[in-house]
């Protein structure tokens, strides 16, 4: 339970958005292809069409351009109950603290994708899992990913894993309209690469978030959600650990530190508890020199 049953959600601007559509089969979704939905767990790149497998297939529905409200979704305990409703939620409590960080914020768009959708970045579904495209400030991800990581990677997906997803994605929010990103532009991959230090400086974000999310109150003083217990801290490590470089590789067959884009499951353990430990102060990860990274 990571939601104040009683608190009010309902101000929430998430949107949902997309066509329904059916999971490959189990002969598609292998090792191959859940390390592609792990390697874009924070990208906007769809990846999959270079292992050959299947993508999600359109099953029927309409294409919606501006979205619906996620319907049901008022409460703390409404968030609590389901997913969709659950990062709906949070993106609020984020709103919140964000604006209290950075003058003149201006919150990104969120979408909770039903299926797949189209978008500047590419199509956003759950084999491409929760992205960030900063063409149109808008933070994507489908709940169903979730089910994915549970059922064929074993992967922590509860409450707060889900929390730490999302929070990680706003840090790259963070990063394109402090101008973070331009200052240290895409300069290729490997272990000291911008890419790496920007998805680490992502995790040092959420981090920090976490350890304060307990302060945010909704408009009647209640607050959002619960200070997190040691449980769901682990959880949300063991999904830091899960979408480390190193770890996606091994799965794979191969170690290559030179191919890194998101960095190592040990870095990005020690920098979300970096930011929940110390703030966002020691967020920096750009001055970091690289064996120190």
């Amino acid at each position: 339970m990571t939601f104040n049953p009683n608190a009010d959600v309902s101000e929430n601007k998430a949107r949902r958005r997309g066509r329904n559509a059916a999971i490959a089969g189990g002969s598609v979704v292998g090792v191959g292809a859940i390390a592609v939905m792990l390697l874009n767990m924070f990208t906007g790149v769809d990846l999959s069409g270079f292992f050959g497998g299947g993508q999600a297939a359109p099953a029927g529905g309409s294409q919606s351009t501006n979205g619906s409200v996620i319907a049901q979704c008022e409460t703390g305990a409404d968030a609590n109950e389901r997913d969709d409703c659950r990062i709906a939620s949070t993106s609020l409590v984020l709103d919140d603290f964000w604006a209290a960080q950075v003058q003149g914020y201006r919150a990104p768009t969120l979408t909770v994708v039903d299926g797949s959708t189209p978008t500047p970045c590419g199509t956003a579904s759950n084999q491409v899992g929760p992205f960030y495209c900063p063409p149109d400030e808008g933070v994507y991800i489908d709940p169903t990913f979730f089910d994915l990581l549970r059922q064929r990677f074993g992967a922590s997906a509860g409450a707060l894993a889900q929390v730490y997803i999302l929070s990680h994605e706003y840090g790259h929010h963070i990063q394109n309209i402090t101008g973070i990103m331009s200052a240290h532009p895409n300069n290729g991959t490997g272990p000291e690469s911008n890419g790496v230090r920007t998805e680490l400086q992502a995790d040092c974000y959420a981090g920090a978030f976490i350890a304060d999310m307990a302060e945010q109150k909704d408009d009647n003083g209640q607050p959002y959600m619960k200070a997190p217990t040691e449980k769901e801290l682990e959880d949300a490590v063991n999904a830091a650990a899960a979408v480390g470089d190193d770890h996606i590789q091994q799965m794979s067959g191969f170690t290559n530190p030179e191919s890194w884009t998101h960095g190592s499951s040990e870095q990005r353990m020690r920098w979300f508890a970096t930011g929940y430990k110390f703030g966002l102060e020691r967020c920096d990860t750009f001055s970091v020199a690289g064996g120190d990274l």
